[in-house]
Order: C-alpha cells, then structure tokens, then sequence
C-alpha cells in the first residue's frame, strides 16, 4: 500500500492504481469525458488532468491513465490546472455546443460563451475514442477516427455501410454526448448508414439485438448453446434473480 495527498487529503492507495480511480473512491471530483468504467483507460479528452509531484518536481498526467508508483503530492484544482481545463471545456464544447454536462462544465469553470473554433456545421462528435474503443472489444472495428483538422470525426470506411458493422449499438450506448444516430423500430435498427434486423428475446419475445451482434458473441463466448445469449438484457437479469445459490 502506498500513502499519497491529494489536495491536501492523506489517502492509502496501491501500486499501479490509477489516480483517477483512488480520486473517485475517496469522494474527490475530477471531471472526465472519454472514461468509462466498462472501457480501458484512453486518456483522450484529457478533462481529467492533474498536478502530480513524485519528488523530481510537479508534472501535468492524465489521471485516468496514471498509475501510482510511490509516495506523491497530487493536485487536482490548481490555479494551472484550472487555465487548462478551462481552454480543454472551450475547445470540447466548440464541438459540441448543446452537451448538457458540458454546458454545466462550462459555468463551474466560467467559460465564456464565445466560440473559439470554426467547425463544420451539426458537429456533435468530441473525439472521445469511447465508441472506436466499444466497437474493437465488443464488435468487429468496424469505426475509427477519419479525416484531419477540425474536420476530423469516427465514421465507417468512406461514410458507407461498413460490412464489419454487426449492428450491436454499443457505441452509441458509450458515447457520452449522443452523437451516433441509431434509429430503431419494431423490428430494424439502422446505424452507420446500415440497416440490420432485430431478433426476437426467446423468453419474452421483444426485439432487442441483431443476428450479426448474437453470432459474435457466440464466437467470443465459445458459445453456440449457452441459454443466456438469446434474452434480453431484462430476461437475463430475472433468469439471474431466480437462479438458486447453492452453499
């Protein structure tokens, strides 16, 4: 275990965890937008910088990709902190102006108003890297960050329907300013430009996944039989809720 102050407060921490991570136990808020919790860290956004001090003098990191190796002094309001979070939230909300947690970022932080950047137009994308990363551990890759300059964006191979695209959401479900465009109906889900079919819950018959998404999952899973893999995420949950715990 090791024994780390940040802003002040003596905390207990152990090696190679990240500071972001100790922060968030201890109650300590540091702003994020590319992490999540189901995801590696990608240090993308870089909202969540701070001031670490491990004896050699203070440095600026990236507290969700910064593990913990010794005793160290972390500062996570500093008046240096603070200027370049501050030009970080004008830049992000530039790309993406109606964000709410933006939007409350930018009153806590008084930034002002003013757009900074001239971007193309209905630009909703902060470059994240949260749905290129769900798309790679949870599906084909079939997205990545095209283009360059501010007209940098994620998108398919040429805008088109990408044939590794399994349809499964999931990087819409991660995006963290609902970016992605996934329309639904009863029975198809279009997303990157492509339609897919929904497949039925085999318990209580609600479309929720797409063949695609399932066959991938059996593939990962080694599973081809497994009983859980065809109910949706509320089937699953009461299966799980009626399963018997054996002692």
């Amino acid at each position: 275990m090791l024994e780390v102050s940040i802003d002040g407060k003596r905390i207990r921490a152990e090696k190679d965890e990240f500071i972001l991570k100790v922060a968030k136990r201890e109650g300590i808020v540091i702003p994020t937008l590319c992490h999540h919790h189901a995801i590696a860290g990608l240090g993308s956004c870089r909202l969540c910088m701070v001031e670490i001090d491990e004896g050699t003098g203070r440095k600026v990191v990236a507290s969700c990709v910064y593990p913990l190796k010794g005793t160290c002094e972390i500062l996570t309001k500093s008046e240096k902190i603070i200027r370049l979070r501050r030009g970080i939230i004008s830049m992000l909300r530039d790309r993406a102006p109606q964000d709410p947690y933006l939007q409350q970022l930018c009153t806590e932080y008084s930034v002002p108003q003013s757009q900074r950047y001239v971007l193309p137009p209905n630009l909703t994308c902060v470059l994240c890297g949260r749905c290129a990363a769900a798309c790679a551990a949870l599906g084909n890759g079939a997205i990545a960050t095209v283009g360059r300059g501010t007209a940098k964006k994620v998108s398919t191979p040429y805008d088109t329907g990408s044939a590794d695209c399994i349809g499964c959401g999931a990087c819409a479900q991660v995006c963290p300013v609902n970016a992605i465009e996934c329309i639904e109906t009863k029975d198809t889900r279009t997303l990157w430009n492509k339609t897919f079919k929904l497949i039925p819950c085999e318990q209580c018959g609600v479309p929720f996944t797409t063949k695609e998404a399932l066959d991938v999952v059996r593939e990962k899973t080694f599973s081809s039989t497994h009983s859980n893999l065809a109910l949706c995420p509320d089937c699953k949950r009461k299966e799980v809720l009626l399963t018997p715990v054996r002692f």
